[in-house]
């Protein structure tokens, strides 16, 4: 599935959290959300994870 990494990252600033903080928040690794940042994909289980750590809804996250 693609995301929209602009938005995580501008998420990710505009409340002051670090990928390691997003990663312990929502049980993801701070190496794979590394990974999906870099490489805009991840599963769908996965964007669930993020988008619950991020306290946005999963259509936030997904790339048009």
């Amino acid at each position: 599935m693609n995301i929209n990494t602009t938005k995580v990252e501008t998420l990710l600033a505009e409340r002051g959290l670090t990928k390691s903080a997003l990663a312990e928040s929502c049980g993801i690794s701070r190496q794979n959300i590394s990974i999906i940042v870099r490489r805009g994909t991840c599963e769908p289980k996965t964007v669930g994870k993020l988008a619950a750590g991020l306290g946005v809804p999963v259509t936030d996250l997904i790339a048009d």
